[in-house]
């Protein structure tokens, strides 16, 4: 029996295939190609979306986005890997009709259109919301690490400094107690291990003194870090271990875990993002009212209050207290609040009644005591204090109650922020192999961040209406643009017709009006 027989390649084909040929009508690239055709790209603001008049003609930004979208599908995002597959890449090659850029160009693409590369994402969510693939019901709102372009060892704090600036005076007092005593015992070295040990001292020095500028900046600025490779990355908590990251913020919808919307922050904590990300889904979603869930990371009760005041129902676990089991201790929860007559009964039975306000941590808190405590055998467990036991009530405390009360009824809903949007982040640091970043700098890496969550809401698409159909939907999407645009082109034209007309009436003087 013989083997399948082979093309010898030097053989030379008489009938060439039409590439158009090679791509099957179910492949993704047919998708990208009509999506990204469908774009104003003008609005948007891309570089050289409208070209000039001299000068040699750029690549048009489709087709870079085009390509950049392509390679975020499929694990390619460096600009030399997708220099590469312009050459190689079959499908790359029908998506960019055989264009080859090169690497600089690909990566100033990126680099130069930071902003506009969001709003792909954006018209994408436009896209989503059309197709009725958004509950408007129900959004996870979590953050997860990203790596950024930092190592450790060029990240510090002031203890870090002090640390470093401590290690390297010692450095030198041992290098100038050896030179010294060498020179009191008369004993020659050798002069090329002094002049050694003399250029080894002032390399210590000039370290000394850059880790002594980053110390006074730290102390000048509000922040606690400073990275020197990327400036805005920061240490925090990753996997178990510090790493130098970028904190990205999503708002997931619950009807096909698509995303909605995305932040990059370098802020150590989520507890600050709540009500913004949550806004933010609300205003896509265009709802008056919308549920949120999050994890105890985002427990804080002034964004709390600013997302009950803008419509948003949070469901926030409230984080378990620190004080250890073990402490025979009375908790604030042990103490019950009587709505109606505005105090609190503590476990013995004693009334706390208010006393004045004061403002605590930033916030108006009620205090309540009672005028039991002194004779009280449980003064002791109750409070370190000899005199009395003092409760702090927020003054919208109401709004934490209320939601306290939400997440012990309905602890199915808070359980759903699992399956709704950690595995998002499992499958762009794993499956799409995007945990850590490319660029530099905050605006650029949430650039690049455009791109990953794109790739991502497209993969989620794709799988759950046909290709073709979901290219009917963005061509109609592009159609309707374009008519808009014509409209409005047309109304302009019309106005300007107008004056020229009222111009020549007055000056009595002939104009030629041209329309492109």
């Amino acid at each position: 029996m013989s083997y399948i027989e082979d093309v010898s390649r030097s053989q030379a084909i008489l009938f060439p295939e039409v590439i158009d040929d090679s791509i099957e009508k179910e492949n993704e690239v047919q998708f990208i190609d009509a999506f990204v055709d469908s774009l104003d790209l003008v609005k948007l603001g891309f570089t050289h979306s409208i070209t000039a008049f001299t000068g040699r003609p750029p690549y048009k930004p489709a087709d870079l986005i085009k390509l950049y979208v392509y390679g975020y599908l499929n694990r390619i995002r460096s600009s030399r890997s997708l220099e590469k597959e312009c050459y190689r890449n079959i499908e790359v090659m029908w998506l960019l009709r055989k264009l080859r850029p090169d690497f600089k160009t690909i990566s100033d693409f990126r680099k130069d259109n930071k902003s506009a590369l969001k709003g792909v994402f954006k018209e994408f969510v436009v896209l989503c919301k059309n197709l009725n693939l958004f509950s408007g019901e129900l959004v996870a709102i979590d953050g997860s690490k990203f790596k950024a372009v930092n190592s450790k060892k060029r990240n510090f704090n002031e203890a870090k400094l002090k640390k470093k600036l401590h290690e390297i005076e010692q450095k030198i007092e041992e290098y100038l107690t050896e030179m010294d005593e060498a020179d009191k015992k008369e004993q020659d070295i050798g002069r090329h291990d002094k002049e050694t040990l003399r250029k080894k001292i002032e390399q210590i020095r000039k370290r000394k003194e850059e880790y002594e500028k980053h110390l006074e900046t730290l102390k000048d600025s509000e922040e606690t870090q400073v990275s020197l490779t990327d400036p805005d990355s920061r240490a925090m908590m990753n996997n178990q271990k510090i790493e130098i990251c970028y904190n990205v913020q999503l708002a997931v919808d619950d009807k096909h875990k698509l995303i909605l919307d995305y932040e990059v922050s370098n802020d150590v904590k989520d507890d600050g993002h709540l009500s913004e990300m949550s806004k933010r889904a609300k205003e896509v979603l265009g709802v008056e009212e919308l549920e949120v869930v999050a994890d105890k990371g985002y427990y804080n009760s002034v964004e709390i209050k600013e997302c009950v005041d803008n419509g948003i129902m949070p469901y926030v676990p409230e984080p378990e207290s620190t004080i250890p089991d073990d402490v025979d201790i009375y908790h604030k929860e042990e103490f019950q609040y009587d709505a109606e007559r505005d105090m609190y009964r503590c476990p013995i039975g004693s009334e706390l009644t208010y006393r004045n306000s004061a403002v605590h941590h930033g916030r108006v808190m009620r205090l309540y005591r009672s005028n039991n405590c002194k004779a009280c055998s449980h003064l002791k467990r109750c409070t370190r204090s000899k005199r009395w036991r003092t409760i702090y009530r927020w003054e919208h405390e109401r709004i934490l109650e209320d939601m306290r009360e939400r997440v012990r009824k309905e602890k199915d809903k808070v359980k759903k922020r699992n399956i709704l949007i950690e595995h998002i982040f499992g499958t762009m640091k794993r499956g799409m192999n995007q945990g850590y970043m490319l660029m530099r700098g905050k605006a650029k890496v949430a650039g690049e961040m455009s791109l990953t969550v794109l790739a991502y809401n497209i993969k989620r698409v794709l799988n759950i209406i046909r290709l073709e159909k979901l290219k009917e939907a963005v061509l109609m999407m592009g159609k309707l643009r374009k008519t808009i645009c014509s409209s409005a082109s047309d109304a302009f034209v019309n106005i300007c017709r107008f004056f020229l007309g009222k111009l020549y009436y007055l000056k009595n003087y002939k104009f030629t009006f041209h329309t492109i």
